[in-house]
């Protein structure tokens, strides 16, 4: 993994500028930097390394023989190594050992359908001096950051968004977009940055003249209603083979030139990885785990078991409260979005341990929530939307089985919102409304309440749930589809990306210069999950039912049988608490006056009301604070007017 910087237009080659964007981002790439610049100094392209895979010959950027196509890569592409021989077969001459040269050549021989070839988690931009102009690419599920801006007429590329608030642009708020922020759904090219956006998941971006377009070159297909009826393996078979392109996918992402690490939770999908990866290797893989001083919240016992049954060497981080208030400004500063959780610093603090131990790459089970349906949310839609033969008192009594076993996150995953004209928009564009968006509607309107009286004026009316419906190819790739396929399908599109893959993946991990790989988002195993029948995805009140039989034999039992607890860092306890002392400092601070989002006088009143709200629903009500908190952080991080 590595952090990358690039432009194209008059003037955006100055030296001293391209070296202190590098600096911001040194944290992707320590091992070294590389820097390109056109003779005319119309463009360039930068590049600080991580070292992974070629490590005595992979500097970047990387040009072509003839010198006039340049190319610099964040990521990783698996099975590059068929694709390099395929291409020496025809008379490609390679360079370097990376895997990152493999991309130029496909490029060269290929143009932009060499895209599809390409198997990892990657951000890619291309110089293509011939005809002046720049190409940026992102992986298919958006693993890896990537964003844009224009300025004066130039157009930037970078990895994090702090990288052109060091090259000296101007870093403001996008008002509209920070009003979305409230309800968790945002389309996922718009950032909460004025004129810097994102490039959306598996698209390319062009750049040529200060003008940029982005075209689509995957999506995540699900097949149309009723076509999964017409599956006529058993289930037995569907386990066999998902268990084979599972392995497949694991397997990929244990090639590199450092050993490899996992992280490791209580949950099916970090232990399944575990068990899996531990198969296929002679040595015994170091894995780490966050351990937390709330027995709700703390899954030590839980992982510690898997990871004697696994035969890997287990390694606690012990994080306390102080640790986590002590490390959250840094933390906001990496992810460069609002949290609602400390388990974004646990993340943190997580991976700044197992950089301190001399690791560098790590597999991680984010993304099989998202690809089979793990989250309380989805289970609910799969209950009410498709009851099969149940009645409806039946279908009642799960859904309240489902509430009672979730206390540690209910109060986030099992809000109802079906009369909210937000939500009631949705119904009318799909015929109905994932209970993803009923949840984060309901969470909105109690953050909304706590903004400045003229942000909802500034957002000019917008409905964030109809914003990013219309951003999204609804028509061809959701109407049509099993619903809860549609729920899988919109939320990879926005919460995934958005959140999930930046506050719990690729920011806090490469803030410490770790790369984390994530076999359930592999590209082929997340079409394959979507052909599944749904009972595969979830069975009764078991969510990921066909990775638990996948996995059977590589789990303990109690991960076997144990139902999704959602990754969460305990709420605060009592005035005392480290993390309520780094709220009110927060929230007396200059900063939150300046900030434009959140009126001040009431955020200082929600602090004072979280003492009276009952424990099982003071997670979502802290939830509003991290927000507060993490906005005015960000505001004063950033310099942001």
């Amino acid at each position: 993994m590595c952090g990358l910087i690039a432009g194209i237009g008059r003037g955006c080659a100055d030296h001293s500028a391209i070296t202190a964007g590098l600096k911001a981002i040194r944290h992707r790439g320590p091992d070294e930097d590389g820097i390109l610049k056109t003779e005319a100094g119309h463009a360039f392209l930068a590049h600080a390394r991580l070292s992974i895979i070629g490590l005595d010959n992979g500097t970047q950027p990387i040009s072509s023989a003839d010198n006039t196509v340049h190319i610099v890569v964040n990521g990783e592409f698996y099975g590059y190594q068929a694709i390099r021989d395929e291409l020496r077969a025809e008379g490609v001459v390679f360079r370097t050992d990376s895997d990152s040269e493999v991309a130029l050549h496909l490029y060269l021989t290929r143009g932009l359908q060499g895209i599809d070839r390409l198997n990892g988690e990657f951000a890619i931009v291309i110089l293509d001096e011939r005809k002046q102009e720049m190409i940026a690419i992102r992986d298919r599920f958006g693993i890896k950051p990537l964003f844009y801006t224009v300025h004066e007429g130039a157009v930037y590329f970078a990895s994090e968004v702090k990288a052109f608030a060091g090259m000296g642009l101007p870093m403001a708020w996008d008002r509209q977009a920070a009003y979305m922020e409230a309800f968790w759904v945002r389309d996922h090219e718009r950032t909460l940055f004025r004129n810097v956006y994102s490039v959306p998941q598996g698209h390319c971006v062009i750049a040529r003249q200060g003008e940029v377009r982005a075209y689509p070159y995957w999506d995540w297909t699900f097949p149309p209603a009723g076509e999964l009826a017409k599956d006529t393996r058993s289930d037995q078979e569907i386990v066999a083979q998902f268990r084979e392109v599972l392995s497949g996918a694991i397997s990929r992402r244990l090639v590199a030139d450092v050993p490899v690490a996992c992280y490791l939770s209580g949950g099916v999908d970090s232990c399944a990885v575990l068990g899996i990866a531990q198969g296929l290797l002679d040595r015994p893989i170091e894995c780490y785990t966050l351990e937390f001083d709330d027995p709700l919240y703390n899954e030590l016992q839980v992982a510690e078991q898997q990871a004697a049954k696994s035969g890997a060497n287990f390694h606690p981080i012990r994080v306390s409260r102080q640790d986590l208030a002590d490390a959250y400004a840094q933390a906001v500063w990496h992810a460069e979005t609002p949290f609602v959780n400390s388990n974004s610093t646990g993340k943190y603090l997580l991976s700044k341990a197992v950089n301190q131990a001399g690791v560098k790459v790590v597999l991680t089970g984010e993304g099989a929530d998202e690809m089979l349906a793990g989250y309380p949310t989805f289970k609910r839609d799969a209950l009410l939307q498709h009851p099969g033969a149940r009645s409806e008192q039946e279908t009642e009594q799960l859904l309240e089985a489902l509430y009672n076993s979730n206390r540690a996150t209910r109060a986030i995953f099992m809000q109802k919102g079906q009369h909210d004209p937000f939500v009631k928009e949705a119904m009318a564009r799909l015929g109905w409304a994932p209970s993803f968006m009923e949840t984060y509607c309901q969470l909105g309107r109690i953050a909304s309440g706590i903004y400045r009286d003229d942000l909802a004026e500034a957002a000019g009316g917008i409905n964030p749930m109809g914003d990013a419906l219309n951003r999204l190819p609804v028509s061809t790739s959701v109407l049509g589809r099993e619903r809860l396929n549609q729920a899988l399908y919109l939320n990879a599109r926005t919460h995934l990306p958005n959140y999930i893959l930046t506050v719990l993946a690729d920011r806090m991990e490469m803030a410490n210069s770790v790369e984390g790989r994530v076999p359930f988002l592999d590209h082929e195993l997340a079409e394959f999950a979507a052909h599944l029948p749904l009972h595969m995805k979830v069975n009764g009140l078991t969510e990921k039912y066909v990775l638990r039989e996948a996995a059977r034999d590589v789990l303990t039992d109690d991960v076997y049988a144990r139902q999704k607890h959602a990754f969460s860092a305990p709420p605060a306890r009592g005035a005392d608490d480290p993390m309520m002392v780094m709220y009110k400092d927060v929230l007396a601070s200059k900063a939150l006056e300046e900030q434009p989002v959140f009126d001040p006088e009431r955020a200082r009143n929600a602090l004072s009301m979280l003492a009276m709200i009952p424990d099982d629903q003071k997670i979502a009500f802290e939830g509003l604070l991290h927000k507060i908190v993490s906005i005015t952080v960000m505001h004063e991080r950033f310099s942001m007017s």
